[in-house]
C-alpha cells in the first residue's frame, strides 16, 4: 500500500540521515556553554557554541528547527532554537527544568563546560513562502522560545518582509519571556508588540488582561496577504485556529510549531508518530491544513 501525504507536508532534509553535525545522525558534536541566563523561573537560555570552529561558521538552520543535546552519562533531549541563524557562530537553546538531564543542566553545567549536539532536525517555518507577506506571530508562555527565532529572522531581514506583528499570553508579568528584549523592538519601530496576561496576581502591570486569543481580532490583518504562526499549549491551539479561520485564514496560511513532540529527531525511536506523520521528520512545524485531519497531533 502507497501512503500519500497531504501536498503541502514534504519531509525535512534531515531524513537523507546525514546533519550539519557530521555523516553520522547518532554522533553528537561537541559545543561548549558560552552563557547562561535565567529567563524566569525554572527556564534558562543557553548560549552555545560548536568547538569546531570551521562547524561553528557554517552551521545554519531554519527558524522552527530544534537539535538534540546530550551529557555523556545523563541523556538526550531536543531543545528549541529560539536564535535566528541571520547570527551566525553561536546559537540559543531555550531549556525549562523538567526531568532528568535539564536537571542535570541546571544543577550542574556551569559556563565553560562541553555537552553534545546533534543536528538541526526537523522541518521549520517556510521562510521563502513568508517573503513579501505580512506576519502574525501569536505565542502561548513557553511558546514564545521557538517563535523567537523566527522573530529575530524576520527583523534581521525586515526589509522582506511588511507588516510584523507578535502577540504574545503569559500567565502573569513574571512568566513573560523576553520582556526587555521585545519592548525593546516594540519601542524601535520593528515589530507591533501586544503582550498579555492572564491574572497579574498582585504584580505591577499596566498592559492588557485576558487570553492571548481575545486580541485576534483586534489585529485587523488582510488574510490573503498574511501568513500566520503560532506556538503554544494544546488548549491555546483549540481557541486561537477557530479564531484565525473565523478572521478569513486559510488554513495553508496557518503554521503551528509542535517542537513539543520532538523525541529522537530522526525518525527511529517512534514516540513522535502519529498516524502516518513523524513529527521528527515532517514536523515539528506543520501548516493548519496539514495538521487538520490529525487531531491528535495538535491536542493531547
Amino acid at each position: 500500500m502507497t501512503v500519500k501525504f497531504p501536498h503541502t507536508m514534504s519531509l525535512s532534509s534531515t531524513s537523507a540521515r546525514e546533519l550539519a553535525t557530521g555523516p553520522n545522525p547518532y554522533l553528537p558534536a561537541p559545543a561548549r556553554i558560552l552563557r547562561i541566563t535565567e529567563l524566569i523561573e525554572e527556564t534558562r537560555l543557553f548560549e552555545l557554541r560548536f568547538e569546531d570552529p570551521t562547524l561553528a561558521a557554517a552551521f545554519n538552520y531554519r527558524p522552527g528547527q530544534i537539535v538534540e543535546l546530550s551529557v555523556l552519562g545523563v541523556g538526550e533531549a531536543p531543545f528549541s532554537l529560539p536564535s535566528s541563524p541571520t547570527r551566525r557562530g553561536t546559537f540559543e537553546l531555550g531549556i525549562r527544568r523538567a526531568g532528568v538531564l535539564t536537571g542535570y543542566l541546571f544543577d550542574h553545567i556551569e559556563d565553560g563546560d562541553i555537552v553534545g549536539i546533534r543536528g538541526p532536525l526537523g522541518n521549520g517555518f517556510p521562510i521563502d513562502r513568508f517573503n513579501g507577506a505580512n506576519m502574525v506571530l501569536v505565542a502561548g508562555g513557553l511558546g514564545m522560545v521557538p517563535l523567537r527565532g523566527l522573530l529575530h529572522y524576520l527583523v534581521d531581514r525586515r526589509d522582506a518582509f511588511g507588516r510584523l506583528v507578535l502577540v504574545y499570553g503569559s500567565r502573569s508579568p513574571d512568566r513573560i519571556l523576553f520582556r526587555d528584549e521585545l519592548e525593546r523592538l516594540a519601542r524601535r519601530g520593528d515589530a507591533e508588540i501586544q503582550l498579555t496576561v492572564d491574572d497579574p496576581g498582585g504584580l505591577q502591570w499596566d498592559g492588557r488582561r485576558g487570553f492571548v486569543t481575545d486580541l485576534i481580532d483586534e489585529i485587523e490583518a488582510d488574510p490573503s496577504t498574511t501568513y500566520a504562526v503560532s506556538c503554544g499549549p494544546p488548549v491555546f491551539y483549540k481557541y486561537l485556529l477557530e479564531k484565525l479561520v473565523d478572521a478569513g485564514f486559510n488554513k495553508d496560511r496557518i503554521f503551528l510549531s509542535l517542537e513539543r513532540r520532538m523525541e529522537c529527531g530522526i525518525g527511529k525511536c517512534g514516540h513522535c508518530a502519529v498516524g502516518y506523520t513523524f513529527t521528527c521528520l515532517h514536523g515539528p512545524v506543520f501548516s493548519y491544513w496539514d495538521a487538520i485531519n490529525l487531531p491528535e497531533l495538535i491536542y493531547e
